[in-house]
């Protein structure tokens, strides 16, 4: 008879909290499937598409290197895991926003750079170059 207690009222506590988690993941991977099926269809994508970081950190005017070193952090975790993976336009949005960020980090430090006018394979290879040159100058990014 005690065991038959013991069992209900662990039923009745463990339920209660653990249905509500249950349902929640089945609806998370149905909508996670969903987004995997028609990437960008979000309205935090949608947004981020037409975000230009250029513009925003333009009307910022001079900005202290710590805090470019801090967003170059920030964003250097963002691009490389997390939950920028499951969006390719965040993806995108995050990799502008990190060389925008490379880019004022090199006029802070009068390192020579070319990202703009780069894509593809010859950006990641500059990128990897003016990483290098702002360590080398004494800025830390990782």
């Amino acid at each position: 008879m005690a065991i038959a207690h013991i069992a209900v009222l662990t039923a009745a506590l463990v339920l209660p909290v653990t249905v509500p988690y249950a349902v929640a993941a089945v609806r998370r991977r149905d909508e996670f499937r969903r987004r995997r099926a028609c990437p960008g269809s979000s309205r935090l994508d949608r947004a981020l598409r037409d975000v230009d970081p250029g513009v925003l950190t333009s009307r910022l005017g001079p900005v202290p290197i710590e805090w470019l070193a801090g967003e170059l952090r920030r964003l250097d975790r963002q691009r490389r895991g997390g939950v920028t993976l499951e969006s390719e336009v965040w993806q995108e949005a995050v990799v502008r926003a990190y060389d925008e960020r490379l880019c004022m980090a090199c006029q802070c430090l009068g390192v020579s750079e070319n990202l703009r006018p780069l894509d593809g394979l010859d950006r990641e290879f500059e990128r990897m170059r003016v990483e290098d040159a702002l360590q080398a100058a004494g800025l830390e990014l990782r």
